[in-house]
């Protein structure tokens, strides 16, 4: 062979070894690349645990939710219960029996499918296990699985509102049992699933360190709608500030809770606000033996403190007037709150009474707090009576029962774990309450909170629930203020944040959140 024609052969074969690069280069360039959708938002606080039983997460149960799922749920901006991991449920003549259907195809994130048994075993590490969690299903006599798909739950006495308390956004939620099994170290696995997770949601935990931030990553083999967002980034950011800077310059998506109220109505031009329904509750909580325990200062204090004088300087839009001893979304009382009126008669007699002085504890340092206190120590000197306000150590407010220093009274936001009115009762009102701050009782309104809990008819229980609230109103217990909707401020074009009244302001449904643009 000619050397010329091997020398030809090689030159043409790297030009076209050349062309053939160009060409996926330029390709590459017209083409472009693939990118993940990642949704940014910050938590203030860190993740106590990921495991779902054994922690009152408040800021980081999204991510959870997100992760693991439960039997039933709470529609997106509703308080309807729809199901989850069932498909259908039916509840026995006596109200005892609650029978569930699962949904078919689901598959834990190790892989494992989901079976009755695997409910089962979930929920019975729930109630058996002495987490923090456990006393959601402290009334559950038994757990059982008939077959593969149904499980059915008997509880010792009928409670109409066991369901809500699935549907909680800390409801029992169904763990992998190969995961239970593989790392339970004679402790169910809670030192595990602290920082590991194996649900079934739409999103797996993919990163988790602690003090920095978290990441989840869309679940390829979900076997409900596939999310919108491939990665969801979670860094923690403890001060609101910096939020809102990050926010500000594009490094995050969302601020999802404390935002400044007085900064909503001049936002910059690429952010919005999503406003949505919510069960916030600011509320007063009484000592007992303090002035409040007088009728006469506790009618002039409620003249000075009427939360229509104040609730727009303090929150615009975004808050409506307190109706009841529970949150106006969770019942509608036909003989609402109305505050006294007569300023001049309120000033009387307090000057009558001589010297009054009132100290507030607040349960935290968000603006909120601070801004409340304000106009309330503004409007009680209108009438005379000195008032003082301090913020409370992290934690004091669990511990002011028999303190003879605690504050007179406690501004603090009364929210339930569920939506049903048996909830709030039980959390705050009554005398066993774990949230009944001071450890005030009145077993006249705690025998009817007792009787309204076995109702079934919604008129009648709430009917119940009313009375028992007016009679905690009227005795001093609790001074209910104004219910403040779930604020969230993000980039515009985010839409279907998936907000639940019944859960704590800001927490996302990654699953439904999505871009317009």
């Amino acid at each position: 062979m000619n050397p010329s024609d091997v020398t030809g052969r090689a030159a043409k074969f790297r030009l076209g070894v050349f062309l053939l690069g160009l060409f996926t280069a330029l390709l590459a360039l017209a083409m472009p690349a693939y990118a993940k959708e990642i949704l940014r938002l910050p938590y203030a606080i860190d993740i106590g645990t990921f495991d779902p039983d054994n922690g009152f997460e408040v800021d980081g149960v999204s991510a959870i939710n997100n992760v693991y799922e439960g039997l039933v749920e709470y529609a997106p901006g509703s308080t309807q219960i729809v199901g989850l991991l069932a498909k259908r449920w039916a509840i026995s003549n006596d109200g005892l029996s609650y029978t569930f259907d699962l949904e078919d195809g689901v598959k834990f994130h190790d892989g494992a499918p989901l079976t009755a048994q695997a409910v089962v075993g979930s929920l019975k590490r729930r109630r058996d296990g002495g987490l923090a969690l456990s006393y959601m299903l402290g009334n559950v006599a038994d757990i059982s699985a008939p077959d593969d798909d149904t499980v059915v739950i008997r509880l010792k006495q009928p409670q109409p509102s066991f369901l809500d308390a699935l549907a909680s956004a800390w409801g029992p939620k169904v763990i992998s049992p190969l995961a239970l099994s593989e790392h339970d170290k004679s402790d169910k696995a809670t030192n595990w699933l602290g920082e590991h997770a194996a649900g079934t949601g739409p999103f797996k935990l993919a990163e988790i360190k602690r003090g920095e931030g978290y990441v989840l990553e869309r679940n390829a083999d979900y076997w409900g709608k596939r999310p919108y967002f491939d990665e969801i980034n979670i860094p923690v950011v403890p001060d609101i500030g910096q939020q809102i800077l990050k926010l500000k310059a594009g490094e995050l998506d969302v601020v999802p809770t404390n935002f400044p109220f007085a900064q909503l109505s001049h936002l910059p031009a690429g952010l919005e606000v999503t406003a949505a329904p919510s069960m916030t509750q600011y509320a007063l909580f009484v000592k007992p033996g303090s002035p409040l325990d007088n009728p006469e200062i506790r009618r002039a204090v409620l003249t000075a403190i009427n939360p229509s004088l104040w609730v727009k300087d303090v929150f615009g839009p975004y808050a409506e007037l307190s109706k009841s001893a529970y949150q106006n979304l969770m019942l509608d009382p036909a003989d609402p709150i109305e505050y006294p009126g007569d300023i001049e008669a309120a000033r009387a007699a307090i000057a009558k009474l001589g010297e009054v002085n009132l100290s507030i504890g607040l349960h935290s340092t968000k603006a909120a707090y601070a801004r409340i206190s304000d106009r309330l120590i503004i409007q009680l000197a209108l009438i005379g009576v000195k008032t003082t306000a301090h913020v409370l150590p992290p934690g004091a407010a669990f511990a002011l029962k028999g303190d003879p220093s605690a504050p007179d009274a406690l501004l603090t936001i009364s929210s339930p774990d569920a939506a049903h009115p048996e909830n709030q009762a039980r959390a705050f009102f009554t005398k066993d309450a774990p949230l009944n701050f001071y450890g005030r009782s009145l077993p006249e309104a705690d025998a009817i909170v007792d009787v309204a809990g076995t109702k079934t008819d919604v008129a009648e229980r709430n009917a119940l629930y009313e009375k028992a609230g007016r009679l905690y109103l009227d005795a001093g217990h609790v001074i209910p203020l104004v219910d403040v909707k779930d604020v969230v401020v993000h980039a515009k074009g985010l839409t279907d944040l998936g907000l639940r009244p019944a859960f704590p302001p800001g927490n996302i449904d990654f699953a439904t959140i999505r871009w317009t643009r």
